[in-house]
């Protein structure tokens, strides 16, 4: 029994994580860390990271730490040197920025690094940026079943 687990995980470890899915894990945080909400007035989306940026000092460094995540994966997806170095460019510049109190938290609403890195990463695998335009299948009303 042990030595089947232990085959079974060593199988799993050898195959490990697909590009595909790593992609969408980076595009998940990209979205929840510069999208997450729409605000009506100023007909803008804004994300987690404006929003945790509210907390002096400490907020823009776990806005960091987790936008340093798509960096981290995005090492592990194999994208060259250059476009690392470009995209932690834009993290350090947002978190510089977003760092001072008041301009900071309105500068955080605009520059979104984090959605800037994901297109980094989807120009670099030359995958679309949004999905199909077309879903193939039919379409069927519930109540005509």
């Amino acid at each position: 029994m042990t030595a089947s687990r232990a085959a079974f995980f060593e199988t799993v470890k050898a195959a490990g994580p697909s590009r595909a899915d790593a992609i969408a894990r980076v595009t998940l945080v990209a979205t929840l860390l510069d999208n997450a909400f729409y605000i009506p007035g100023l007909k803008r989306r804004v994300g987690l990271d404006a929003v945790i940026g509210l907390a002096p000092g400490v907020g823009d460094l776990i806005a960091a730490a987790l936008g340093g995540y798509i960096i981290w994966e995005a090492r592990r997806l194999g994208l060259p040197r250059r476009k690392i170095a470009r995209m932690m460019a834009n993290l350090a510049f947002d978190t510089a920025i977003g760092a001072i109190p008041v301009a900071g938290d309105a500068f955080d609403i605009f520059f979104k690094s984090n959605m800037r890195n994901l297109r980094i990463i989807q120009e670099h695998f030359r995958l679309p940026k949004r999905g199909p335009r077309e879903i193939e299948g039919t379409a069927i009303r519930v109540d005509e079943r």
